[in-house]
């Protein structure tokens, strides 16, 4: 029987994922749901930490706290991505185990994954090969999490029943996302540039690449939905599929999507009229990633929204949240 009035901390809940984990907890009736701000607690500080978790004594901890950027925010600044990623989870992860928590979720990344992984990407293939060298900072600290989570589960699983469990994300859009014009993904990115194109009239939307490039995507309430019932699933089911030393799961659509559907279907929900033409002569990237999510539909999970119906609440974020209506 789930309690719904235990204590749960949601740590990064004014993040695309946390606050999309606040939403989807408290519509499933969660009364007791706690969070702070970074200006009321950096989780980079240990002391910091110690105080918060000896005040409050959560039963339940979501990490989704996390120092993120795309590639240009990875390469210029590595040392800040490993250090303070490396922090949040050190801290958070032991002090959540100092003080009682039995249950805490970390969320991690797709970039755990080799570089050149085979396809789809499936929970084996962590550390057997070489990570993409432009995150490779960030990949090393969220392979880190996983292994905080498996080491405290394997020394204190039995003494002192912890359960400290991880998920990865395949790419996410939604409320909540980065719609930044230089520092943005390619949803958001696309979100942007049509919605300017179609106030402005422009005739065409120009985006690198060919547009054969395939990518996953998932809309973020999905992944607070399935990050809800990985950390609810029964510990019996949830053993007989994982291993102590890999234990994590993939959290995907299922299904990925060439970059030139993509820029069609982001055109029907911002409705654009105009041209889009790709310019061949820029780099296209990957040609393919997708995580296989087997093992999660295996659980009994499987996302609701489609991208096509999550285009479309994603655009109706954005209109909201820059235009305010």
């Amino acid at each position: 029987m789930i309690d719904l009035s235990q204590k749960i901390y949601v740590a990064g809940h004014r993040g695309m994922v946390g606050s999309a984990i606040v939403r989807i907890l408290q519509e499933q009736g969660y009364k007791n749901i706690i969070t702070r701000t970074h200006a009321e607690l950096d989780l980079t500080n240990q002391a910091e930490v110690k105080s918060f978790f000896e005040l409050e004594k959560p039963g339940q901890v979501y990490l989704a706290a996390a120092k993120v950027g795309g590639i240009h925010a990875n390469n210029t600044f590595p040392a800040e991505f490993i250090y303070q990623n490396l922090m949040i989870e050190a801290n958070v992860i032991h002090q959540a185990f100092v003080s009682g928590v039995k249950k805490l979720l970390f969320l991690g990344s797709s970039c755990i994954y080799p570089r050149l992984a085979n396809q789809p990407m499936s929970e084996d293939s962590l550390l057997t090969g070489v990570l993409e060298p432009t995150n490779e900072p960030y990949a090393v600290a969220k392979i880190a999490g996983i292994k905080l989570c498996e080491s405290y589960n394997r020394q204190y699983g039995k003494s002192n029943g912890v359960d400290y469990r991880s998920v990865m994300p395949t790419n996410l859009y939604g409320p909540g996302d980065n719609y930044h014009p230089e520092n943005s993904h390619v949803i958001p990115a696309l979100i942007r540039r049509f919605h300017e194109a179609k106030a402005s009239k422009t005739p065409e939307v120009v985006i690198w690449g060919t547009g054969t490039p395939r990518r996953e995507f998932l809309y973020v309430d999905d992944m607070a939905a399935a990050s809800i019932f990985i950390m609810n699933l029964s510990k019996v089911i949830y053993d007989q599929q994982t291993t102590p030393m890999q234990s994590h799961i993939n959290v995907g659509f299922g299904s990925d999507v060439a970059i030139r559907e993509l820029a069609l279907l982001v055109s029907e929900a911002t409705n654009f009229n105009g041209r889009i033409v790709f310019d061949a002569t820029k780099l296209d990237g990957a040609p393919r990633k997708l995580m296989s999510s087997k093992l999660l539909r295996e659980f009994g999970w499987t996302p609701k929204i489609t991208l096509k119906e999550g285009l479309e609440k994603a655009y109706h974020d954005f209109i909201v949240r820059f235009y305010g209506s």
